[in-house]
């Protein structure tokens, strides 16, 4: 992000939200942007190659935007914290009202399901992505990828349904004091990380080392391909693959 001093910073929000200076905007957006694009990479990750970047960068943008608006510096809150759930909430609410999932997708994903039904009805057990590409007769890569995927829908969908009928708010996106932990919230925060440990253990040590790299460390999957001297594309492959167990397992634990 574009460096700036404290009071350079607090003198551009002063113009931007007592006179709307476009060039105080210009420069916000312009330090604001890496975030942006930060929450594509993150979000990119788990869609088909068909959604394009570049149409998730526009939804992200206006997230940007709507954040600028409706910001007020003279809160106790860092913009990088609010404009984070802004951008995110766009990107997915612009998902959800997209087709984003190709027809063809959609199919392959009503086949996938139905297999994993079906196998695991006869085995009376979780069944393996190799035992399901056999069953269908198409490559084991290509049913992770279809599972990843509807594996994301499925985290669109629930979101689907934090909205407010009041104004249309997403709910997802509402700010609150990040410092006040409620006791109802800590007890499902310490149980929920119990049951990830748990979850967790039963990857195997890269996949384990990817999703701790990915989701605490934050890094990308080409900077996890470069600590792990493995190609971007093994590296999303093993990601996959983990998600595919993690979404299994986690079935198990809910029901």
């Amino acid at each position: 992000m574009t460096q700036l001093s404290s009071s350079e910073e607090q003198l551009i929000w002063q113009k931007w939200v007592h006179s709307r200076d476009s060039h105080a905007g210009d420069t916000l957006i312009k330090r604001y942007m890496p975030l942006v694009s930060y929450h594509v990479q993150r979000i990119s990750v788990g869609l088909p190659k068909s959604v394009s970047k570049d149409d998730l960068m526009s939804l992200g943008m206006y997230g940007l935007y709507d954040a600028m608006e409706k910001f007020d510096p003279n809160r106790d809150l860092k913009f990088e914290t609010y404009a984070s759930f802004r951008i995110r909430g766009a990107i997915i609410d612009g998902l959800r009202k997209e087709d984003w999932l190709p027809r063809s997708s959609r199919e392959k994903a009503k086949r996938v399901e139905a297999t994993i039904e079906k196998l695991e009805q006869h085995y009376l057990r979780n069944v393996s992505a190799s035992e399901i590409a056999y069953e269908l007769g198409i490559p084991e890569d290509e049913v992770v990828s279809v599972v990843n995927e509807g594996f994301f829908a499925n985290v669109l969908s629930i979101d689907d349904h934090l909205h407010d009928q009041e104004d249309g708010e997403n709910i997802g996106i509402i700010i609150k004091d990040s410092n006040h932990v409620s006791p109802e919230e800590k007890m499902v925060k310490v149980e929920l990380i119990s049951q990830l440990s748990e979850v967790i253990t039963q990857l195997s040590e890269k996949e384990q080392l990817v999703v701790s790299l990915f989701y605490h460390d934050e890094l990308t999957l080409t900077e996890i391909g470069k600590v792990m001297n493995l190609s971007t594309s093994r590296i999303s492959q093993i990601h996959s693959k983990a998600l595919f167990k993690l979404r299994k397992i986690l079935e198990n634990v809910i029901h």
